[in-house]
């Protein structure tokens, strides 16, 4: 995502004096038109199952107006909003990850003695709705799977287009501002080539627009909009920056990766495994979890065969098995291996962290477990880490395997 955005971000005099501009819920509607008329799929929110879903739209009209959510530990609940606002939601149970990482592909296939790989994934998608933590996701999922130009993820994404709003409505598990990551949707550093700040008031409903590429301002220009005034801008700035303030969650202002590192053998571990069905839910809606296994399949004759790519997890026991068994027998193993390598060893990986603060997994976890939480406790447990200076780089192979039962 840094190499897209930065091939087509465009330079300030391209926007011949428009900084921002303004369009209106009927515009919105329009672009979602437009996109389409380009041969996209249009990917963005809209209400399925009692709950907002990221799925194909194939008009404005399926976007979730005046729908909000109520989100704690193990809860997410719809509730209509009198405002008939878009966007004012935090993260569902699905992420943009199924369309850059899918759940399930094909790999290769054999018959009559020789190898097919699958046909090129031809798709032209646009995201439509895509916050500042989920963007943060997708630029950290092009770093563990893009490398490859060939490959699926980097062809998806080089010819991606990213509408992406500001969040100024964070619901209860939210804690992107202490990740870096939102609300605003260039707290995650661009990637995107249009961004939305929707604002109702007496004015009406309408949306504040920022241009960040030359394909955004190719995208605007052919929908109706005006100048922003300034007025507008500031009450936009005012409302994401309330909006940071009132985070559901925070992360710990320690170094992580340090904390981590002493914890191996603290009983918080114990004490969360006594809690946690290692179920696998939070690694399925995390945005960045990355983890697949493979299975071969063929046909009764010998004839055919496939092999599969699908999403796995560490809380799975036979996700680390070894000959001879699995590595991680216990649940209190298979917990810390997550959180360790979701907070800690990620950065010695891929330079990041590989939390983006969306609260997925505390929504969404059968019995509330809540990674703040637990790491607010390791901190207490650690009361000594929290006052250490940054840990220094420590390259992925010196780094303390964590493994054990």
């Amino acid at each position: 995502m840094d190499g897209r955005s930065a091939t087509h971000r465009m330079d300030t005099g391209a926007m011949h004096g428009m900084d921002s501009a303004v369009i209106d819920r009927r515009a919105l509607d329009e672009l979602i038109r437009v996109l389409r008329g380009d041969g996209r799929r249009v990917v963005g929110p809209t209400v399925r199952e009692n709950a907002i879903v990221l799925a194909e739209l194939e008009s404005g009209a399926e976007l979730p107006d005046g729908w909000g959510v109520t989100c704690a530990p193990g809860e997410y609940r719809l509730r209509p909003r009198p405002d008939g606002a878009v966007f004012a939601h935090s993260a569902g149970p699905m992420s943009w990850k199924q369309f850059v990482h899918p759940p399930h592909r094909v790999l290769w296939r054999a018959s009559g003695g020789r190898f097919h790989a699958p046909e090129p994934e031809e798709t032209r998608y646009a995201f439509l709705g895509v916050r500042g933590c989920d963007l943060a996701a997708i630029r950290t999922l092009d770093t563990v799977l893009g490398a490859d130009p060939d490959g699926y993820t980097a062809r998806l994404l080089r010819d991606l287009v990213v509408v992406a709003v500001d969040c100024t409505d964070p619901g209860g598990v939210c804690f992107c501002a202490s990740m870096g990551t939102g609300p605003a949707a260039g707290s995650a550093g661009g990637g995107y080539d249009l961004a939305l700040t929707e604002l109702i008031d007496e004015r009406g409903h309408r949306f504040l627009v920022e241009v960040a590429t030359d394909t955004g301002l190719g995208l605007l220009a052919r929908i109706p909009h005006t100048v922003a005034p300034a007025g507008d801008v500031a009450e936009a700035r005012a409302a994401v920056d309330e909006a940071r303030g009132r985070m559901g969650r925070a992360m710990p202002d320690v170094d992580l990766r340090a904390l981590l590192r002493a914890a191996r053998d603290e009983p918080v571990w114990d004490d969360v495994a006594d809690r946690c069905l290692t179920c696998g839910n939070c690694t399925m809606v995390c945005p960045t979890c990355f983890c697949t296994s493979a299975e071969d399949v063929s046909e009764l004759g010998g004839e055919r065969a496939e092999r599969h790519q699908r999403w796995a997890s560490c809380f799975e026991l036979d996700y680390s098995h070894l000959h001879g068994g699995s590595v991680r027998t216990s649940g209190a193993s298979r917990y810390r291996q997550w959180m360790t390598h979701k907070l800690g060893t990620w950065f010695d990986q891929f330079g990041s962290s590989g939390c983006v603060g969306c609260g997925r997994c505390i929504d969404w976890c059968p019995v509330g477990i809540d990674i703040t939480a637990e790491a607010a406790r390791l901190t207490g447990a650690l009361s000594g880490v929290t006052d250490s200076p940054d840990t220094p780089d420590v390259p992925a192979s010196r780094e303390r395997p964590e493994s054990g039962p």
